[in-house]
């Protein structure tokens, strides 16, 4: 499989952008390659420049659920570009939009639409400490809830990748205010808020988290962090940027049968478009202003770009969208790579919930970052290199998730079979 455009593509882009990429997890540098560049996708398939085909699990880091290009998706993009790209002031589709996500979650009363997921959970947490009056905040080793100061510190997704204990720029006194400790282990929050609970402002959790790859919530972890919120003052925020209509018509707060008091969201609500949203109980969110004092704004916040796909794709999802044969379709893919795992004795842990999963090369049980960083990340380099030379792509990082669309079909999952048997015998 030649790739001669994207290397040439690459070469060139590195002496203009930093890295060559405008997202450090796109650089391949973690698996020891180098990216393709994508001329075009459709349904469940990806092409690059050099017309290389993908099967596609990537699925633009979950956003693209209802696969790539949905034609009800593009109509309502180009209906609403036909109308204008951006007012800076007030539409309807805001409105709707509000009214179907609150709808979507009965933790929400109130909504505000931002345009990305970093900003999502940078304002949720500002928000957090207006009305705390509190300023410190706890967060969980290996979950990435975007690049804003406070949340770099021991984060998932591309600083876990890089392998970046931090990151340069952040003030000292902002990484003090912030608390690490490891996830799924509530005895290690209680003694964090036994310490700091009188200045602790928030929590802020990815209920499943997907960005150390996917690590499912221990029976009890949720509901032992909203018992510690509560009796505290604390206010408890899932971040379900990922997980928000990707398991079902809401969030997995619904599976958890917990409630927060701020969830965020972005990804799938903007269709493929960027796009943000924060919400939860009206007392916390008549905070913000222009209803309280504490300010968060956005020129592009609620674009109606943005609105159209979102509203298109969140439609779909619950009118026409069958959740329960979109996990039978994972399942089947898990298990029939586990299966081909197995037969080779290469030892592997596939992680999976709803229509999310990562391939672990460990052979023990992923519960935290420490165990997800315990993987072998040369093999998986090796595992995710031969399967994009036949024709797969998956995330290019140990430590992210991948994602099955509704436009999979029953022959992608046959291909990517044939295509891991393949891989393993390469390994």
């Amino acid at each position: 499989m030649k790739r001669t455009c994207s290397q040439k593509l690459f070469k060139e882009a590195k002496k203009l952008i930093p890295g060559g990429v405008n997202s450090p997890v796109r650089a391949f540098g973690s698996v020891g390659s180098s990216p393709f560049f994508v001329a075009k996708a459709s349904g469940s398939k990806i092409w690059d420049v050099d017309g290389n085909r993908y099967i596609d699990y990537v699925a633009s880091w979950g956003p693209m659920i209802l696969g790539h290009t949905h034609p009800a998706v593009v109509r309502e993009i180009r209906k609403a570009a036909g109308r204008g790209t951006s007012y800076g002031a007030p539409t309807a589709a805001e409105v709707e939009m509000a009214g179907m996500i609150v709808k979507a979650f009965p933790s929400m009363d109130q909504v505000r639409m931002v345009s990305s997921g970093t900003e999502a959970t940078m304002s949720a947490i500002r928000l957090a400490r207006g009305y705390t009056k509190r300023e410190k905040i706890l967060k969980f080793e290996g979950c990435y809830h975007g690049h804003a100061d406070s949340l770099l510190v021991k984060a998932g997704s591309g600083v876990a990748t890089l392998g970046i204990p931090g990151s340069p720029g952040i003030p000292m006194g902002l990484a003090e205010l912030t608390v690490t400790v490891p996830f799924n282990d509530l005895d290690a929050v209680k003694l964090a808020v036994r310490k700091h609970g009188k200045d602790m402002a928030c929590i802020i959790v990815e209920p499943a988290a997907g960005n150390m790859g996917l690590v499912p919530p221990a029976p009890g972890f949720l509901e032992g962090l909203r018992k510690l919120a509560t009796r505290n003052g604390i206010v408890l925020i899932f971040d379900e940027v990922i997980t928000g209509f990707r398991l079902r018509f809401g969030g997995f707060q619904h599976f958890a049968g917990v409630r927060p008091d701020l969830t965020c969201l972005g990804k799938i609500i903007g269709g493929g478009l960027p796009v943000g949203a924060f919400g939860g109980a009206r007392k916390i969110m008549e905070t913000l202003a222009p209803a309280g004092p504490v300010y968060q704004a956005g020129t592009l916040s609620g674009n109606p770009l943005a609105m159209a796909a979102g509203l298109a794709t969140l439609e779909i999802l619950r009118d026409d969208c069958d959740y329960g044969a979109l996990e039978r379709r994972t399942r089947l893919l898990c298990s029939g790579m586990q299966t081909l795992f197995k037969k080779k004795g290469i030892p592997v842990t596939i992680a999976r919930r709803g229509s999310m999963f990562t391939v672990f090369f460990t052979a023990g049980d992923v519960a935290d970052y420490a165990s997800a960083c315990r993987c072998d990340t040369k093999r998986f380099a090796q595992f995710f290199n031969a399967m994009l030379r036949h024709g797969v792509s998956l995330p290019p990082s140990q430590f992210e998730t991948a994602f099955v669309s509704f436009a999979h079909t029953e022959k992608d999952t046959e291909i990517t079979l044939e295509a891991c048997r393949k891989s393993i015998a390469e390994l």
